[in-house]
Protein backbone atom coordinates (compact mmCIF):
# COMPACT_ATOMS: atom_id res chain seq x y z
CA UNK A 1 0.00 0.00 0.00
CA UNK A 2 1.28 3.43 -0.88
CA UNK A 3 1.73 5.90 1.97
CA UNK A 4 -0.79 8.21 0.36
CA UNK A 5 -3.46 5.49 0.33
CA UNK A 6 -2.60 4.48 3.88
CA UNK A 7 -2.98 8.10 5.00
CA UNK A 8 -6.40 8.27 3.31
CA UNK A 9 -7.50 5.20 5.25
CA UNK A 10 -6.15 6.65 8.50
CA UNK A 11 -8.01 9.91 7.84
CA UNK A 12 -11.22 7.98 7.20
CA UNK A 13 -10.95 6.10 10.51
CA UNK A 14 -10.19 9.28 12.44
CA UNK A 15 -12.95 11.27 10.73
CA UNK A 16 -15.51 8.56 11.54
CA UNK A 17 -14.33 8.37 15.15
CA UNK A 18 -15.62 11.89 16.01
CA UNK A 19 -14.91 11.67 19.77
CA UNK A 20 -16.65 14.96 20.60
CA UNK A 21 -19.64 14.49 18.27
CA UNK A 22 -18.99 17.72 16.36
CA UNK A 23 -19.12 16.19 12.90
CA UNK A 24 -16.77 14.83 10.29
CA UNK A 25 -14.30 17.29 8.86
CA UNK A 26 -13.90 19.20 12.12
CA UNK A 27 -10.64 17.62 13.24
CA UNK A 28 -8.20 18.44 10.44
CA UNK A 29 -5.38 19.67 12.68
CA UNK A 30 -5.75 16.81 15.14
CA UNK A 31 -5.93 14.23 12.37
CA UNK A 32 -2.70 15.55 10.84
CA UNK A 33 -0.97 15.32 14.22
CA UNK A 34 -2.29 11.80 14.87
CA UNK A 35 -1.18 10.59 11.43
CA UNK A 36 2.32 11.85 12.16
CA UNK A 37 2.23 10.00 15.48
CA UNK A 38 1.12 6.80 13.71
CA UNK A 39 4.17 7.03 11.45
CA UNK A 40 6.41 7.60 14.48
CA UNK A 41 5.36 4.68 16.71
CA UNK A 42 4.43 1.01 16.72
CA UNK A 43 3.20 0.87 20.31
CA UNK A 44 -0.57 1.05 20.83
CA UNK A 45 -0.24 2.34 24.39
CA UNK A 46 2.12 5.15 23.45
CA UNK A 47 0.00 6.04 20.42
CA UNK A 48 -3.16 5.99 22.56
CA UNK A 49 -1.61 8.42 25.02
CA UNK A 50 -0.42 10.64 22.16
CA UNK A 51 -3.92 10.68 20.62
CA UNK A 52 -5.40 11.57 23.99
CA UNK A 53 -2.91 14.43 24.43
CA UNK A 54 -3.49 15.81 20.92
CA UNK A 55 -7.25 16.02 21.33
CA UNK A 56 -7.04 17.28 24.92
CA UNK A 57 -4.72 20.10 23.84
CA UNK A 58 -7.15 21.22 21.15
CA UNK A 59 -10.47 20.74 22.92
CA UNK A 60 -9.51 21.01 26.59
CA UNK A 61 -11.46 17.81 27.22
CA UNK A 62 -10.08 14.39 28.11
CA UNK A 63 -11.04 11.38 26.03
CA UNK A 64 -10.87 8.14 28.06
CA UNK A 65 -7.53 6.47 27.40
CA UNK A 66 -9.21 3.17 26.53
CA UNK A 67 -11.08 4.86 23.66
CA UNK A 68 -7.82 6.31 22.40
CA UNK A 69 -6.09 2.92 22.62
CA UNK A 70 -8.91 1.29 20.64
CA UNK A 71 -8.47 3.89 17.92
CA UNK A 72 -4.68 3.41 18.07
CA UNK A 73 -5.12 -0.32 17.41
CA UNK A 74 -7.25 0.41 14.32
CA UNK A 75 -4.70 2.90 13.02
CA UNK A 76 -1.71 0.61 13.62
CA UNK A 77 -3.55 -2.25 11.92
CA UNK A 78 -3.91 -0.11 8.79
CA UNK A 79 -0.28 0.96 9.00
CA UNK A 80 1.01 -2.59 9.46
CA UNK A 81 -1.20 -4.07 6.74
CA UNK A 82 0.50 -1.77 4.26
CA UNK A 83 4.08 -2.31 5.36
CA UNK A 84 4.30 -6.08 4.98
CA UNK A 85 4.80 -6.18 1.22
CA UNK A 86 7.82 -7.80 -0.36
Amino acid sequence: MQIQEMNRQLISVLDEWDPFQIGAGQYETEIADVIQAVHDTEDKNMLGRKIQAIYEFSFEQMIPLENCKNTAVKLLTIKNSGSCRL
